[in-house]
């Protein structure tokens, strides 16, 4: 397989930039391959395909992680040789919201609205949830618990299914794609109204406001996401490869169970950032 050939981990590891492009290559891919084949359920073949694309390269870095786990002793280096995995994945998925975000943009608005129809209704969905919370900290609890709750599906996807995080993180990110797809298109409107196309700057202004809208928070959460999903994947090849009850496994289970607390701790922080930090910049 083509896709195949990209998904070497120790290559990722050593340059993890490259891997924006060919997650923006994968999403890109799939948005136009679910619009020419199925094009009636393309918002959800689009993540699907981007996901099977991305799938050698995600299990082979399951299994390498799982293998340091067994080889090295101390807890340290096991995570700072995950941070390694972690660094390629989010390049990863940065590429995938980009390419999500440009072609909600970019997209005469039928076609877009019905690329992404699913992740637009989901986002008004979370829109009506938070409307009338004024209490910040109720509002805090509600998006720490729903984080948590997304957290938990991860680790659960990943030891049921394998790769079953990497779903969820896709899903995420069209529908980040397509947040950030609406923010710019509406201040670009404005802006078209306002000035006439007198300002390129005003344009760019907009696209950088809007990354660092949704980025600042988002990164760290998303970043969450990786290690909870990476914690369930190295516990399924560990089961996989049955090491089950083996004093190997011990030892996964306490490096898996050190990223799940690490991960619940990257969501408080980025919970609130998206409460109190976002608001006040933007």
């Amino acid at each position: 397989m083509v896709v195949e050939a990209f998904s070497n981990p120790f290559r990722a590891e050593a340059r993890p930039v490259p891997l924006f492009f060919l997650g923006f290559a994968y999403a890109t891919i799939a948005c136009f391959l679910s619009l020419w084949i199925f094009a009636d359920y393309a918002s959800l073949v689009m993540v699907f395909l981007t996901v099977l694309a991305a799938v050698p390269l995600f299990y082979n870095t399951m299994q390498v992680e799982e293998a340091k786990d067994i080889e090295l002793d101390s807890e340290r280096s096991i995570l700072k040789e995950h941070a390694r995995a972690l660094t390629f994945f989010m390049f990863l998925f940065l590429g995938m919201v980009v390419a999500y975000t440009t072609w909600y943009v970019v997209l005469p608005a039928a076609t877009s609205s019905s690329l992404f129809s699913v992740q637009a209704q989901t986002i008004a969905g979370l829109n009506q949830q938070v409307t009338g919370h004024i209490v910040r900290a109720s509002l805090f609890s509600r998006i720490f618990l729903n984080n948590v709750k997304v957290l938990v599906f991860c680790i659960l996807f990943s030891f049921i299914y394998g790769m079953g995080s990497l779903f969820i993180l896709t899903w995420n990110a069209s529908v980040i794609g397509v947040a950030m797809g609406n923010f710019i298109r509406t201040h670009m409107a404005e802006y078209a109204s306002t000035l006439g196309f007198a300002r390129i700057g005003s344009y760019l202004y907009v696209v950088s406001l809007s990354f660092l809208r949704y980025f600042i928070h988002g990164i760290p959460e998303i970043l969450a996401y990786f290690v909870a999903g990476l914690a369930g994947g190295i516990i399924s090849v560990a089961v996989m490869k049955h090491d089950f009850g083996t004093k190997n496994f011990e030892k996964i289970i306490l490096d898996a169970s050190d990223l799940m607390l690490l991960a619940i701790g990257i969501l408080f922080i980025a919970a609130i950032i998206e409460v109190y930090v976002t608001p006040a910049l933007f």
